[in-house]
């Protein structure tokens, strides 16, 4: 097995915001530009997971591959590319879905005011 396996966690991840950040751009999203609005959509996720993940470790109901994490861990035993998965897998969900509002030009009742 060859050390670049290491990285597939995060080559999953790399995949997934490469494959969704054009949509900022091109489709004028405003994902990144909102800044404290992704932080207060991703924050929870990132808590509420983490806390399930350090809980499922610890009972040992979860494991992790070493094969194919870097095995640089956090608190309760947690991957870092996990945690990097509950803040990259909710940003490239909300790009996906504000693109397809962009294009269709559909409201979901939090737009700015005029």
């Amino acid at each position: 097995m060859s050390s670049m396996s290491k990285f597939a966690y995060l080559s999953v991840l790399l995949a997934c915001l490469l494959g969704t950040a054009w949509l900022e751009f091109f489709l004028r999203t405003r994902v990144y530009r909102r800044t404290l609005r992704l932080i207060l959509t991703v924050l929870p996720v990132v808590l509420v997971f983490s806390i399930w993940d350090a809980y499922a470790i610890a009972q040992g109901h979860w494991t992790f591959d070493s094969r194919f994490v870097t095995g640089v861990t956090t608190v309760a035993n947690i991957p870092l590319d996990e945690i990097l998965f509950f803040i990259v897998i909710p940003i490239c969900s909300i790009l996906s879905f504000e693109a397809v509002r962009s294009a269709r030009n559909w409201e979901a009742g939090d737009e700015d005011q005029k």
